[in-house]
């Protein structure tokens, strides 16, 4: 389809599934403070004023697990009293020995098929829709930081019209934010239409746009006590916003060792290279591993038909450029460090600070 509308969605840091994938990042971050070689998939789930944490640890790190949950929460901006409950082992002999191999080198994690796009319609090569959703859930946050009747909980959706496969206005937006039980809807609309989207969109998209704000009528109550939460399940609006396809596990919690986040990290590197360096209008690159694998057992080029080369010269160009084993990939994107907290909100792609945005030169 060359024309068509397109939507993506994002949540702020006070959604209750963002709450568990900020826990969990949390978690990961303070075991690679201590030890960079931690094995770590700690997530967490929440439903009122219960939070479980679960998974598996192999780390010399000390953690207080519960104070790192309570503490997220607290950051957010919820002052309810939570409890904590745990069930964390080590990580099983039988994937830490695949994993960490004899000759020192490193296994992939776990099987796994991974996926990473680019394309040229944003500065930050990242398709239009979910790129302005980002933006918009954090606005809405930085803005209800500031305004006392607005609360943690919000989501925010875009539709972009495209002509000729180009995006070309913005057709709907759609914002849903928490807000204290004395707050009415018209002033609620005025702060999120002045303060959250006028300063976001690109005021030439605005054509016959039309603005939905809490379309529910009220919302009061939010976060944990108005649904549960757990890790890793806005894979979606993580990655591409739907725009690209969705590989096969979430990104929070997981060291780099798994392959799910940091080939997925990689593969949006490699992307985003491509298009930088203007051999194509928009890629994604699919790679698929094994567990115990230290490279991956396939690499796919798609440029949708954008590559000024066809796909299987430009796939020759991403294997003479760039090296998808495992140990190189943490190595080139220095994934062993306490990065990940800030990864967990509004999107792992697009933002300049994270390593797999910059862009690679290339040999062609």
């Amino acid at each position: 389809m060359k024309n068509f509308i397109f939507t993506s969605e994002s949540v702020t840091e006070g959604h209750p599934d963002k709450i568990c994938d900020i826990i969990a990042d949390s978690i990961l971050d303070e075991a690679l403070k201590e030890d960079p070689c931690s094995a770590m998939a700690v997530e967490a789930t929440i439903k009122n004023d219960l939070i479980f944490l679960y998974g598996e640890a192999n780390t010399k790190a000390t953690i207080d697990y519960e104070t790192i949950a309570k503490n997220v929460l607290k950051e957010i901006g919820y002052s309810e009293d939570y409890r904590v409950l745990s069930a964390i082992d080590e990580q099983s002999k039988e994937i830490h020995d695949a994993v960490i191999r004899e000759n020192g080198d490193i296994g992939a994690g776990d099987q796994g098929i991974i996926f990473g796009y680019a394309c040229d319609e944003t500065d930050e090569y990242m398709p239009y829709p979910i790129c302005l959703a980002h933006k918009l859930a954090k606005r809405l946050t930085d803005t209800r930081r500031k305004n006392p009747i607005l609360r943690p909980d919000g989501k925010t959706q875009v539709s972009i019209e495209y002509v000729n496969g180009k995006p070309a206005r913005i057709d709907t937006i759609v914002i849903s934010c928490q807000h204290i039980k004395d707050a009415s809807k018209q002033a609620i609309e005025k702060i999120i239409m002045d303060e959250v989207i006028m300063p976001c969109v690109d005021k030439a998209m605005l054509i016959d746009t039309k603005y939905c704000i809490n379309p529910s009528g009220s919302f009061i109550i939010g976060g944990s006590f108005g649904d549960s939460g757990t890790t890793g399940r806005k894979i979606v609006c993580d990655t591409y916003g739907g725009m690209g396809r969705v590989g096969g596990g979430c990104f929070s919690s997981k060291d780099p060792t798994k392959v799910d986040r940091s080939a997925a990290y990689y593969c949006r590197y490699i992307a985003k290279s491509l298009v930088a360096h203007k051999l194509a209008g928009k890629v994604e690159i699919q790679a698929a591993y094994m567990i115990g694998s230290p490279r991956p057992v396939s690499i796919c080029v798609d440029t949708f038909g954008t590559g000024i080369y066809p796909d299987e010269k430009i796939k020759e160009i991403v294997e003479d450029n760039f090296d998808l084993s495992v140990a190189n990939i943490i190595k080139e994107l220095d994934l062993r460090r306490p990065i990940y907290k800030k990864t967990a909100c509004y999107g792992h792609f697009g933002n300049p600070s994270f390593p797999w945005e910059k862009i690679k030169p290339l040999k062609i």
